[in-house]
């Protein structure tokens, strides 16, 4: 009877080479083959290692069709380490339909813990940390951005991003005017790299320093936002949420929009968002 072998999740580098563990180095030279989300990066970075061995793609246009040749591959005795582009594979990366899969035919699956920028901005963001909540990649559009920020108007948990360079302006524009101007916040850029910057301030300000310093939309960003301030429990509370919703929302959309979503998002009566709505609006 065949031994299954075993699924490695190996966390790579950010950025600096140093940062891999020497028991990632050594599940990478060991196993069978290396699943990879760019064969070609992935590649390059084994070379310097001097690791040589067989590399699978499975990347997120692949992964629900490739998954079930690895499980395959695992079954038939072969030992697999599944790498991302950097940091700890299925943050916002492939991966989870594979792991999923060895996991539900019974199949091993070992961490190989390491590197992940989320966790690496919030050890020097000096905000709370006890509770945040990771959100990955906001909507490219700023309509639908836009939309996802007002759904955590009120979330009192600590926000985390990742943001692409070409959209860390844009993301902070839409934070300020739905989260609000005076959100404490932090921008890390290129973590770990050599030209690694910590930009601490509100994100009005953040926002302000983006338009003007062509640095700060350099390199792959992580943004780390504080959450909202608690408030009372109660009918207090829900109101105070369909209000900064609306607020958030009513610049930018058509009221009966913001209405339909603050209506969806806050479980009140359309009815009452409406009138809310309406008193709003002359304010705004």
């Amino acid at each position: 009877m065949v031994t299954p072998g075993i699924l490695y999740i190996v966390a790579t580098p950010i950025g600096n080479r140093a940062d891999l563990s020497e028991r990632a180095r050594h599940v990478l030279a060991e196993v069978d083959l290396i699943a990879a989300e760019d064969t070609r990066h992935s590649g390059q970075f084994l070379a310097q290692l001097g690791i040589k061995k067989p590399l699978f793609a499975l990347h997120d246009h692949n992964e629900a069709a490739r998954a079930s040749v690895l499980l395959e591959k695992l079954q038939s005795g072969l030992s697999v380490a599944l790498v991302s582009d950097a940091g700890t594979p299925l943050i916002s990366d492939p991966g989870y339909r594979l792991v999923a899969a060895v996991g539900e035919a019974g199949l091993s699956v070992v961490p190989v813990p390491g590197p992940c920028a989320a966790i690496a901005a919030l050890s020097i963001a000096g905000l709370a940390t006890d509770r945040f909540i990771f959100e990955g990649f906001l909507p490219a559009r700023s309509a639908a951005r836009q939309a996802k920020l007002a759904a955590l108007v009120m979330e009192t948990r600590t926000l985390v991003f990742y943001e692409a360079p070409h959209r860390v302006l844009e993301c902070l524009q839409d934070m300020t005017a739905v989260l609000g101007a005076e959100r404490q916040a932090v921008l890390a850029r290129e973590l770990t790299k050599l030209h690694e910057h910590i930009y601490r301030a509100r994100l009005g300000e953040l926002t302000e320093q983006a338009a003007t310093d062509a640095n700060m939309t350099r390199g792959e960003a992580v943004l780390v936002v504080a959450g909202a301030p608690e408030v009372p429990a109660g009918a207090e509370r829900e109101s105070l949420q369909v209000d900064k919703m609306l607020i958030a929302l009513l610049p930018h959309i058509p009221l009966s929009q913001a209405v339909d979503l603050a209506a969806e998002l806050s479980g009140e009566r359309r009815n009452r968002v409406y009138d809310r709505a309406l008193a709003l609006k002359k304010t705004l």
